[in-house]
């Protein structure tokens, strides 16, 4: 664990201080409000995180990935994901081609929109497991297998997906393996009167947003290299994991109320997120130690899609956050 930084690092800190500001500028000029749900993305961003934007339609999760994406000048695909959605739709396929002068054939793989940067994943639940799980592999491996052969991905490379709370028909839960691989779960919520008084006038005007490219691909590789190498405090990191294992019922330490509501709790992936989500966080906050106020401030977003409620909560219509929320008061910093 490092002990000290560096002063190249704290220049790459300062760069990166700077990169979130222009970022978030160029982003606000085609999405109004919604400040904490741009921090989130940027902290995903930098930590090499793929998040889960919840919100009913017409919010602007869309608009806001792919604004991202043309900001940083990387490579971006939409996947609309259907019922009849195939994983080879996402991947790639392997077709025979013939070369005409030889008349020789072979199979050459014909890569599909995940080799891009950045992938929306568009209403992910409305595809079945099968075709969910397609995109397992690229999100913990960084690499597509098809047959014979293994792909690397280019970098960086982050899936945003996105999912209609409120609208259950024709949609298929994703699977706990699949949730896991998104390192934050994030809820858009409605905007503000003000704010969608400001949506309907600008949105109506005619007047269309240059968006200016503040990064390259090289210097965001740059940035998301620095954030692990933050120091964090071993009582930090035991402050992590002492919530993480709190939320698991039967633990020696867990709390009565996790015992009572969840049938099962966060594994050891959560824990190495909300340590390297707080880093980010503390860097976008011109700190360079990540703190227990770091943790606590991503807890919600690391822990809420990795907490499996009993009937027993749903009955009495308990959720995550609330767990989350009583985790968060009664589990102590050393």
């Amino acid at each position: 664990m490092p002990t000290e930084t560096t002063a190249q690092d704290l220049e790459l800190a300062k760069e990166l201080l700077e990169a979130k500001e222009k970022v978030t500028r160029e982003i606000h000029k085609v999405i109004i409000g919604q400040d904490a749900v741009i921090e989130d993305l940027l902290v995903a961003l930098f930590s090499r995180g793929h998040c889960l934007f919840v919100g009913v339609p017409g919010l602007a999760k869309t608009l806001l990935v792919s604004s991202l994406a043309k900001i940083l000048h990387l490579k971006f695909s939409r996947i609309q994901f259907t019922p009849d959605l195939m994983p080879s739709d996402i991947t790639g396929t392997e077709i025979l081609y013939e070369d005409q002068a030889t008349k020789h054939r072979e199979f050459r793989f014909i890569k599909g929109p995940i080799f891009s940067n950045i992938i929306l994943a568009d209403e992910i639940n409305r595809t079945p497991p099968k075709t969910q799980a397609a995109l397992l592999q690229a999100m913990q491996e960084l690499q597509v297998t098809a047959g014979p052969e293994t792909y690397k991905l280019d970098q960086p490379f982050l899936v945003f997906a996105t999912q209609n709370p409120i609208e259950h028909e024709g949609t298929y839960p994703l699977p706990e393996a699949q949730l896991d691989r998104f390192m934050f779960i994030v809820n858009v919520d409605y905007p503000t009167k003000e704010e969608e008084v400001e949506i309907a006038l600008s949105t109506t005007s005619g007047h269309k947003p240059e968006l200016e490219v503040v990064m390259q691909a090289d210097r965001i590789l740059e940035l998301q290299n620095l954030v692990p190498r933050v120091p964090v405090a071993e009582h930090v990191a035991h402050y992590a994991v002492d919530l993480v294992q709190s939320s698991r019922p039967g633990n020696g330490a867990t709390p009565n109320f996790v015992n009572e509501w969840v049938n099962w709790g966060a594994g050891p992936r959560a824990s190495q997120y909300l340590v390297l989500a707080a880093k980010a966080r503390a860097l976008m906050d011109n700190r360079v130690a990540a703190t227990v106020e770091d943790i606590r401030s991503v807890a919600r977003q690391v822990l809420e899609h990795r907490i499996i409620l009993n009937f027993k909560a749903e009955a009495e219509n308990i959720k995550p956050t609330d767990i989350i929320d009583k985790l968060l008061a009664s589990v102590k910093a050393g």
